[in-house]
C-alpha cells in the first residue's frame, strides 16, 4: 500500500477543524451517520472556541480511480501560538502540509510562522484557498498575499470545506505531491513520540510516527532521552478510537500502549527504539517543554482545598504540559501555583477546572520566570513574592519573545504606538500588498501576557492577527511593586514592573482597590511600595456611626465625651482589626496592564 503522511496547518478560524471533517466523509473513514462538525475536536471547549487544542491523528483508507490503495495520516495540529512545540513535533512526523487560507481574511500572523515551521521541517506545501462561496471572499487577493507574502507558487486549490467542494482535488494533490514516506523495515527501531493522551485504564498511550524498523507487541522498548525502558503490550492505529494491530512499521503512524502509568514520563519529541537494538539515529530537535507563565489559583472557599488537590492532579494525567505545586498566600490561604505554556492554555486550564470539577477559583497575576542576579549567584523565581530584598540584587533578566503581527495598513500607526508602549524594539516592517503590512517586535513576554492581544484587537478593530516565539533573556530595570493594606503587605498583588512604569501601575492599582475594598468602621490605608518607599497612598474613609444620636441637649461635655470614646474605639480597630479583600480585588490586578 502507498503511504501519505501530512497535516493541516492554518491560522484559527480558518477552516482546519471543518476540512478534517470533509476528507474523512470523502475516504469514508467516518459514515454520514457518526458525523459531527469538529470531529476531531473531543473537547466542549474546542468546539465552543473553535480551536483545536490537543493534536489528533486519524488513518484514512483510500483507493483512487486507478484501484490503487491509499493509507492517508492525517494528523491535526493545535492552531495556538502556546503549542508551537507540539506543532512543530507533528511537523516532523510529515512529509507534506495542507496549508489553508481563509479567502475572506487572507494570510494571517499564524499562517506565517507555520508556513516558516513546515519549511524548516522540510515539507511539500500544498496551499489551499478556503471558504470561496462567503459573499466577503477575494480569492484574487488571497492567492497574491500566498505568492508574495508566503513565496509559494504552486497554484492554490479551491474550496470551500462547509460546502464539501474541491475536496476530491485536495486528496489528488496529497496523492500526487506529498512524497511517500521512506521504508527501512530492516534498521533498528526509531519511532518520534508526537503526542499521547491518557486512558484512565491503560495508561498514557504514546502516538508515534515510525521512521525506522518495526514495533511489536512484547518488544522492549526505550525511551533515548529519559533513558526509561518499557514493554509494549499493544500497538496500532488511530480511526477516531484505537484499532490494535500486529505491527506498526517504518513509515507509518500510529499508537503504542505499554502500561507507562505517569503521562509525564513521555515527552513529546522524543524517539522510541527496541532496548536490545538501540538507533544510532535518535530524531533530532527534542527539548523539555517548559512553562513560561505562571499564576497561584486558589479556591474561593478554603474548604474546596482538597477538592482542588484532586482536580489538578486528575487534569495532571491528561495534560503533560501543565505544572503545579503547593503554594500558600497570607492573603488567600492554601493554594497551588501553575506552570502554563501561554496565556490561552492558563485560560484553559481554570475553564476546564470550572467546568468539570464543579470549581470556584480564584487567580492571581500571570507573571513570568526572571533571572535574577544576587552575590549569592543566579535564582530563577517565578512568583513576585519570593524576590530578594532590594539591597541584594544586582541584575534582573526576562524572558523576550520575537513578534510577528499582520494587519491592514490603515491601522499601522495605532499598532506601533501600543507596541512602543509595551516596550517593545521594531525589527521588521514589510508590506505584503497594498492593503496589507507585516511588523515584526522584539517585547518582553510580561508585556504581552496580560491584556495585550485584546488592546491589539481593539485598536485595529479585530483585523489583526498575532504570534510569537520565545528569543531568551535580556537584562531590564524591574522593580517589585508591593501593596500594603491597613500595613501589612498583601503577597498576591506583588507585581514585578519597568521602573519607568512603576509609578502609573502604583496610582492605577491602589485607586481600583479604594473603589473595591468594602468599608470598614476604621478608616484604611492603601499604600504602594517600591524598594521599600512608599509612593502612593489612598484611604478609604471609616464607616461612621453618629454615637450623639441619643443626645437630644444637654451639655456639650457630654458629647465631647462620647466623640473621645468613639475615637479610641476606632483607633484600637485599626490597629486589631483585620480587613476582609473581596475576590474582585485580585481581579482588579489581572486588569493593570490592559
Amino acid at each position: 500500500m502507498e503511504i501519505r503522511n501530512f497535516c493541516i496547518i492554518a491560522h484559527i478560524d480558518h477552516g482546519k477543524s471543518t476540512l478534517a471533517d470533509r476528507l474523512l466523509e470523502y475516504t469514508g473513514t467516518i459514515s454520514r451517520r457518526e458525523m459531527k462538525d469538529q470531529i476531531l475536536d473531543g473537547m466542549d471547549l474546542e468546539r465552543e472556541r473553535g480551536i483545536t487544542i490537543k493534536a489528533k491523528a486519524i488513518r484514512m483508507n483510500y483507493r483512487d480511480e486507478n484501484g490503487t490503495d491509499y493509507i492517508l495520516n492525517l494528523i491535526d495540529t493545535p492552531g495556538h501560538v502556546d503549542f508551537t512545540y507540539e506543532v512543530s513535533r507533528a511537523l516532523a512526523a510529515c512529509e507534506g502540509a495542507l496549508l489553508i487560507v481563509d479567502a475572506s481574511q487572507g494570510v494571517e500572523a499564524q499562517t506565517l510562522a507555520n508556513t516558516f515551521l513546515a519549511r524548516q521541517a522540510k515539507l511539500k506545501i500544498i496551499p489551499v484557498i478556503n471558504k470561496i462561496d462567503l459573499p466577503t471572499a477575494n480569492i484574487e487577493e488571497t492567492y497574491e498575499q500566498i505568492h508574495e507574502g508566503l513565496e509559494i507558487y504552486d497554484e492554490p486549490i479551491l474550496v470551500s470545506a462547509k460546502a464539501g467542494k474541491g475536496i476530491p482535488d485536495v486528496i489528488k494533490a496529497i496523492i500526487e505531491h506529498v512524497p511517500p514516506p521512506s521504508q527501512k523495515k530492516d534498521e533498528p527501531l526509531a519511532a518520534l513520540v508526537f503526542d499521547s493522551f491518557y486512558d484512565p485504564y491503560r495508561g498514557a498511550i504514546v502516538l508515534v510516527r515510525v521512521i525506522d524498523g518495526v514495533v511489536r507487541p512484547k518488544m522492549k522498548l526505550k525511551l533515548v532521552f529519559s533513558g526509561t525502558v518499557y514493554e509494549a503490550i499493544e500497538v496500532g492505529y488511530m480511526k477516531l478510537k484505537t484499532m490494535p494491530s500486529d505491527y506498526i512499521s517504518a513509515g507509518e503512524v500510529g499508537y503504542i500502549v505499554a502500561g507507562i502509568k505517569d503521562i509525564h514520563d513521555i515527552k513529546i519529541g522524543d524517539t522510541i527504539t527496541e532496548a536490545g537494538r538501540p538507533t544510532t539515529k535518535p530524531h533530532p530537535g527534542y527539548r523539555e517543554i517548559k512553562p513560561f507563565v505562571f499564576a497561584g489559583l486558589y479556591p474561593v472557599n478554603s474548604s474546596d482545598y482538597d477538592a482542588l488537590k484532586t482536580a489538578l492532579e486528575k487534569l495532571h494525567l491528561s495534560d503533560s504540559s501543565l505544572f503545579y505545586g503547593p503554594e500558600t498566600s497570607t492573603a488567600l490561604g492554601f493554594g497551588f501555583r501553575c506552570g502554563f505554556l501561554g496565556s490561552l492554555h492558563l485560560e484553559i486550564v481554570k475553564e476546564r477546572l470550572e467546568r468539570e470539577f464543579g470549581l470556584n477559583l480564584l487567580i492571581t497575576a500571570p507573571n513570568v520566570i526572571y533571572h535574577v542576579t544576587t552575590a549569592k549567584g543566579v535564582s530563577v523565581i517565578d512568583n513576585p513574592a519570593k524576590f530578594p530584598p532590594y539591597g541584594d540584587i544586582l541584575e534582573i533578566n526576562e524572558p523576550y519573545v520575537a513578534a510577528t503581527i499582520i494587519c491592514p495598513s490603515d491601522y499601522l500607526g495605532q499598532i506601533l504606538e501600543l507596541c512602543q508602549k509595551r516596550r517593545g524594539t521594531q525589527t521588521h516592517l514589510r508590506y505584503i500588498d497594498t492593503k496589507r503590512v507585516v511588523i515584526k517586535y522584539e517585547l518582553p513576554l510580561a508585556e504581552i501576557i496580560v491584556g495585550f492581544y485584546d488592546a491589539l484587537k481593539s485598536v485595529s478593530k479585530g483585523y489583526a492577527s498575532f504570534d510569537y516565539e520565545h528569543i531568551g533573556s535580556r537584562p531590564g530595570d524591574l522593580v517589585r511593586l508591593e501593596i500594603l493594606v491597613n500595613q501589612e503587605m498583601v503577597d498576591a498583588f506583588s507585581l514585578i514592573v519597568h521602573r519607568d512604569k512603576a509609578s502609573a501601575a502604583a496610582h492605577m492599582l491602589a485607586e481600583k482597590l479604594r473603589g473595591i475594598i468594602p468599608r470598614q468602621m476604621f478608616e484604611i490605608p492603601i499604600q504602594a511600595r517600591i524598594n521599600n518607599k512608599i509612593i502612593v497612598r489612598e484611604n478609604i474613609h471609616a464607616l461612621r456611626k453618629d454615637v450623639l444620636a441619643k443626645c437630644y441637649g444637654g451639655d456639650i461635655t457630654r458629647k465631647r465625651k462620647l466623640l473621645e470614646k468613639q475615637k479610641e474605639g476606632k483607633k484600637k480597630m485599626r490597629q486589631f482589626g483585620k480587613v476582609e479583600i473581596p475576590p474582585e480585588a485580585f481581579i482588579a490586578v489581572l486588569k493593570i496592564s490592559e
